[in-house]
């Protein structure tokens, strides 16, 4: 299956630009979440790079975001850059762990292979991507259980139509073999 930029910012903004006044955009180097301003009528969600997996995981954070929240810069959520501690990458996959399940969601809405975001590769530790998979894959489940957040589910639905993906179920989230 095809997986191109532009149908997925099409697909996102068909849904959100009028409702939410948020676009999906393609960036430059870094992703970043920025709130309408006075020269930007629209809050945008800017995806690094041209990347589908980037523009899905800032989706994910999107997604996850309250109102007030998605007033600020980054939606004001702490960030520590590559290069953490082992304790502060515990923390790092604590927080990432909501807004990664949504991105899995999104990105089964889409055919499309999602790989979990540990973003430390020159850390002092090596992440563990088995078990950080798995926690997110059980909140994948948790929300598939108790029903999806109303944007995350409106998104999973346009995009399943695009792509042709029938309603999610647990089958649809494997564990990856490593």
């Amino acid at each position: 299956m095809s997986h191109q930029n532009s149908d997925l910012i099409t697909v996102f903004n068909d849904t959100f630009l009028h409702s939410l006044n948020t676009e999906l955009v393609q960036g430059g180097d870094e992703p970043i979440y920025l709130p309408a301003d006075a020269e930007h009528a629209h809050h945008r969600i800017i995806f690094a790079r041209g990347y589908y997996a980037s523009a899905l995981h800032e989706i994910g954070h999107w997604l996850i975001a309250g109102p007030e929240r998605r007033l600020l810069e980054d939606f004001g959520y702490w960030y520590q850059p590559d290069g953490r501690s082992a304790e502060v990458q515990a923390e790092f996959e604590k927080v990432e762990i909501a807004p990664q399940a949504l991105e899995w969601i999104i990105a089964a809405s889409c055919g499309f292979h999602f790989r979990v975001s540990c973003d430390n590769l020159s850390g002092d530790c090596q992440p563990d991507r088995v078990g950080f998979t798995a926690k997110v894959r059980e909140k994948v489940f948790e929300r598939l259980q108790q029903g999806l957040p109303e944007r995350t589910q409106l998104l999973s639905d346009r995009l399943r139509e695009f792509y042709g993906i029938s309603p999610l179920t647990e089958a649809d989230f494997p564990l990856p073999r490593w």
